[in-house]
């Protein structure tokens, strides 16, 4: 299966938002504060963003997406391989955390000025505003399934541990943020049942 990983955000007044890849690290390392900073606004020209703090919104529990998005962050920003780097359970730089998607979402709503980051598939089934993501040809893309499938083509041959990354991938319309899932099932089990009912899931 495929998946991808989106900002999720309110801000009030503002429904849609682009980020450059080395701006939104530079939000969860906490070096950019606010949502009229320069940096912002300069991806976002015509976009009246306000004087207003943002509030990042991270994962409380270790998560397979906040592994994508920190293998992503990881990528784009020296600061932040060298940093928190990569995990199900980094260690934040800033902000407040909510369990699941469920509750970084719901911090986000409740939050004027947050900024989040949730499954693309919970954004679309819950209608949240999430923002365009700038990809390594230079163009902003807005997650969707004809940009993570172009992500995926990006890899010819899995490796035979399937061990495969295609965050930041090469494509003109590649969504840059997206992943692969696994679902794994043993052939053998002692619970015979249990066995039969994982092998229909």
């Amino acid at each position: 299966m495929l998946g991808a990983v989106v900002p999720v955000f309110n801000v009030p007044g503002v429904n849609d938002i682009r980020f450059s890849s080395d701006v939104l690290a530079d939000i969860f390392l906490g070096k950019i504060s606010n949502w009229n900073d320069g940096r912002l606004a300069k991806d976002n020209p015509g976009v009246k963003l306000p004087d207003q703090k943002i509030i990042v919104v991270h994962r409380s529990d270790g998560s397979g997406t906040s592994y994508i998005f920190t293998d992503y962050l990881s990528k784009v920003s020296k600061e932040w391989a060298n940093g928190p780097g990569k995990g199900t359970s980094p260690s934040w730089p800033v902000g407040v955390g909510g369990k699941g998607n469920e509750g970084v979402a719901g911090l986000v709503r409740q939050l004027p000025g947050a900024l989040g980051y949730v499954e693309l598939i919970y954004a679309l089934q819950n209608k949240i505003d999430y923002g365009e993501v700038k990809n390594p040809a230079g163009n902003f893309v807005k997650a969707s399934i004809s940009g993570v499938t172009e992500a995926a083509a990006s890899v010819k041959v899995l490796p035979a541990d399937y061990r495969v990354s295609i965050t930041n991938a090469p494509g003109a319309t590649a969504y840059p943020i997206s992943s692969f899932t696994w679902l794994l099932v043993p052939l053998n089990s002692p619970d015979a049942a249990r066995a039969r009912s994982s092998r229909t899931c």
